[in-house]
């Protein structure tokens, strides 16, 4: 397989079942390998020691990639599969999988993750810090396919103009073009600070903030439309074919890109560079949309900042 893989982690979890199904039908819309990586638990990477302690080779049966791989060969499936089973930490296992990765593709929570948690601390920590693009698809992700059409849901893209990198810009409108649907890109503009935020006499007890006046509000909205439209234009130009439906929202583009989720294909977010450091943040419009979405969330890094 020299072609760049998706990697799916899977465990035999639900969870990781529904990622398994995304991934698939990403590497053959993608035309890309699949690599399915189980990381054993700790019982069987200790028996694996044991034996190899003692000089002798032997394989150790592993029922989750056994599970798969009967499941994936039931599918009929023409896309070329690698399975790995990987000792260490789910994190660093992983990781170094994502390294030579077209894509990351986990569940929202393994085994062991509490019900009340909508993302576990493995794929949050992984949609935080791999190297390629990650796909967490939720537990109740209504459809974790990869068709193409309007059933397929448009593609949700939380733009930032002067923050969002190119190659998130580049990995929405590629989805978009794939899937054959609108690519809906959603930005926020800040309103200007209330005055009962200002130094002053305390306000009166249950006294409303005044409204923000009418006249401001449509200069906001324009000069973001501005500017979003500047920083959408060599990506709709590059890809002429891709409809693209520009939204301005007031503050809140988290909010709006969680309740778009609910009839949305996949939501794309950035993760950012902390300024010249190579420290990789998880932004707080990237964070809650993980935390809520009711889609599968691409988290798409920048590209390595280059030496100097």
């Amino acid at each position: 397989m020299s072609a760049k893989s998706v990697v799916v982690g899977v465990d035999g979890s639900e969870h990781s079942h529904r990622a398994l199904e995304w991934a698939l039908s990403a590497a053959h819309g993608l035309d890309a390998p699949l690599v399915v990586a189980h990381v054993r638990s700790d019982a069987l990477q200790l028996g694996a020691a044991r034996i190899a302690s003692l000089g002798e080779t032997a394989e150790i049966p592993d029922s989750v990639i056994d599970g798969v791989r009967r499941w994936i060969e039931d599918q009929g499936t023409n896309v070329p599969v690698r399975y790995e089973s990987l000792d260490g930490s789910v994190m660093d296992a992983l990781l170094s999988e994502a390294r030579t990765a077209r894509l990351l593709v986990i569940g929202s929570r393994g085994r062991g993750g509490f019900a009340t948690l909508l993302l576990g601390s493995s794929s949050r920590a992984l949609a935080s810090h791999a190297p390629c693009p990650v796909v967490v698809v939720p537990h109740e992700a209504r459809d974790a396919s990869l068709e193409s059409g309007t059933e397929a849901g448009r593609i949700l893209l939380g733009l930032h103009p002067e923050e969002t990198s190119d190659e998130v810009l580049d990995f929405a409108f590629h989805a978009a073009r794939q899937r054959g649907v609108a690519l809906e890109a959603v930005t926020a503009y800040r309103l200007p600070p209330s005055p009962v935020m200002l130094v002053g006499p305390p306000a009166p007890a249950l006294q409303m903030p005044p409204p923000i006046p009418v006249d401001e509000t449509p200069e906001l909205v324009e000069e973001t439309s501005r500017n979003q439209e500047k920083r959408l234009r060599p990506f709709t130009e590059q890809y002429p074919d891709v409809e693209v439906v520009p939204v301005v929202v007031p503050s809140d583009a988290a909010g709006r890109l969680v309740e778009g989720s609910r009839k949305a294909g996949l939501v794309v977010v950035g993760r950012h560079h902390r300024h010249r450091v190579q420290t990789l943040l998880m932004g707080s419009v990237a964070h809650a949309v993980l935390h809520h979405a009711h889609c599968p969330v691409a988290v798409v890094p920048p590209a390595p900042p280059t030496s100097s």
